[in-house]
């Protein structure tokens, strides 16, 4: 098989809920947003549709070739503070694994970058002690490959989504010169993936077992519907007003937001301002307010196209009729943590 170097370049997001695409006119910056497409997640009818629109004429291979970033269920972002003096014993890391994250450490392929700037963690050194630990179960890195590759996606790059996003924020939140703490949410099908997130870095994570899907019971038992699959379907149609019934349904979720935020602040001294849902399908964005509202918090309002520019992707007038909002933020973080064409080279695969 051969995959010759290409000029375009194609990147896929894959959520929980949605699939959404991009070709652009180099595979790195400086490049320009030339298509952008959404579909369900496990629509095969939108998705062939989605991946004409991007690639009218198919490889020879039969795949997309595209840098992909993934949200596997089980995956690992978390913010953690090292001690220094005890990085050489051996089992210093499966004991900080299995204490403060609950995880078997060789079930996990994992790395280590950074806090504040996201680079790879200098073992040698070892001069900075908040770290972030990035990865995911070694089982779900071939289950991942293999979900994309049935769908024809060929992944040449695949990153864990969140740690893209969560760099592209940082950066985001340098370029606008905010000072505010915010808080970032990944709202999933069964867990909420909690951020505090500056322009110096990521300060504080932590995953709570509260997802959308503990929000059914509720909209079942306040509109006495008959099962929770009837209260399943109208919840994600959004076709019933539901920002009346916002407070009821986050207040679980509120409770857990609510400690982390005052244990942040007690620790730091600073106070989270605002708050930002990356991951909501687009019938769902009406949670982001409502979060906001009942933290007593303002949302996040993104302004991603000059940003953009100042990394060298460019969106045409056109490619984006609706508007670049939050729900681009992680397909769009792959373009722009890409480095200059003059330090990256493009893959070729040959047979």
């Amino acid at each position: 098989m051969f995959f010759s170097s290409k000029t375009k370049g194609y990147f896929v997001e894959q959520t929980d809920h949605t699939l959404l695409l991009a070709r652009t006119s180099s595979p790195v910056a400086p490049m320009v947003i030339e298509e952008l497409r959404q579909c369900p997640n496990g629509d095969a009818d939108a998705l062939a549709e989605a991946m004409h629109g991007i690639q009218p004429k198919s490889s020879p291979s039969g795949y997309m070739n595209a840098c992909c970033a993934v949200y596997p269920a089980k995956r690992l972002v978390r913010r953690a503070t090292l001690e220094i003096k005890r990085l050489k014993e051996p089992a210093y890391f499966s004991e900080l694994f299995s204490s403060q994250f609950r995880i078997d450490l060789d079930k996990y392929t994992v790395h280590v970058i950074n806090a504040t700037d996201g680079l790879d963690y200098d073992m040698g050194k070892a001069t900075q002690k908040d770290v972030l630990f990035c990865g995911l179960p070694s089982d779900d890195i071939v289950t991942v490959q293999d979900t994309l590759l049935a769908a024809g996606f060929y992944p040449e790059q695949l990153e864990l989504g969140t740690v893209s996003m969560l760099g592209a924020l940082v950066d985001y939140f340098a370029f606008t010169k905010s000072k505010t703490p915010t808080l970032v949410l990944e709202i999933g099908t069964d867990t909420t993936h909690s951020y505090i997130v500056s322009s110096t870095g990521v300060e504080a994570s932590r995953p709570i077992p509260q997802g959308l899907e503990a929000m059914v019971p509720i909209v079942q038992k306040e509109l006495g519907l008959k099962d929770e699959e009837s209260a399943k379907k109208l919840f994600y149609s959004n076709t019933f007003d539901f920002t009346g019934m916002g407070p009821l349904l986050v207040k679980k979720l509120l409770k857990e937001l609510q400690s982390s935020i005052g244990f942040y602040e007690v620790q730091t001294g600073q106070s989270v301002g605002q708050v930002l849902c990356t991951m909501l399908p687009a019938k769902l964005a009406w949670l982001d307010g409502a979060i906001a509202t009942a933290l007593a918090v303002s949302t996040t309002k993104l302004d991603l196209v000059p940003w953009l520019q100042s990394r060298q992707v460019t969106i045409p007038d056109g490619v984006a009729p609706g508007g670049i909002d939050v729900r681009w933020l992680g397909l769009l973080s792959l373009m722009a943590n890409k480095p200059p064409q003059s330090h990256a080279a493009v893959p070729e695969k040959k047979d």
